[in-house]
């Protein structure tokens, strides 16, 4: 087996189980406004586009000889290949320590649910988004694998859409939780990079 294919096969199995997490959440009982979700929602489609893209999608003679975006800027040694798989392994391990921690607290988008509140223990004390460090770790490390243009552009496409989306959930958690105990916490814990500013 080689890294891509590992690459590969770990995200499918972390999205697929991601969305069959999707059932166990408890009622929604405030959200963001649509328009806001689906700006987000077309940030990742264009990310995850660029991210995946394969010379394949643009016929079969770009399969043969990929255009210039889709080629790798460097091939490094397996070692480091392997490594990168590691590292995308442990973006999703955190992503998903995050997400069991919160249980049914989770969202896909900005919602409020049932008997919410801030939640500042298990990962949640290193970060404030421990789920979005997770996947931009996940994600960099398979753009750094696949070490295309439009891979690199959509690691960085998705890295700044999820640090626009944090902050703007903070807002949201602050009208809803209350600025209070929502500043309280930021003002420990640093919102993506874990022992960095906060």
């Amino acid at each position: 087996m080689t890294p891509q294919l590992a690459a590969i096969l770990l995200w499918l199995l972390f999205l697929l189980s991601w969305h069959a997490a999707m059932l166990w959440t408890a009622r929604t009982v405030s959200r963001e406004r649509m328009w806001l979700q689906t700006l987000y929602f077309a940030g990742f489609v264009i990310g995850f586009c660029l991210l995946f893209m394969r010379p394949e999608w643009w016929g079969q003679r770009a399969a043969h000889h990929p255009p210039v975006w889709l080629r790798p800027l460097w091939d490094g040694p397996s070692a480091l290949a392997w490594a990168l798989v590691a590292a995308q392994l442990a973006g999703f391990a955190f992503a998903w320590w995050a997400r069991a921690h919160l249980g049914r607290l989770w969202s896909g988008g900005m919602t409020i649910r049932e008997d919410h509140k801030v939640v500042d223990t298990g990962p949640y004390r290193l970060v404030r988004h421990p789920i979005y460090t997770g996947f931009i770790a996940a994600i960099l490390a398979y753009a750094l694998l696949k070490a295309s243009p439009a891979a690199l552009a959509g690691g960085a496409i998705l890295t700044l859409v999820m640090a626009v989306k944090a902050k703007a959930e903070e807002r949201f958690l602050r009208r809803a939780l209350g600025a209070e105990a929502y500043d309280s916490y930021g003002k420990r814990t640093p919102m993506l990079l874990p022992f960095g500013p906060v």
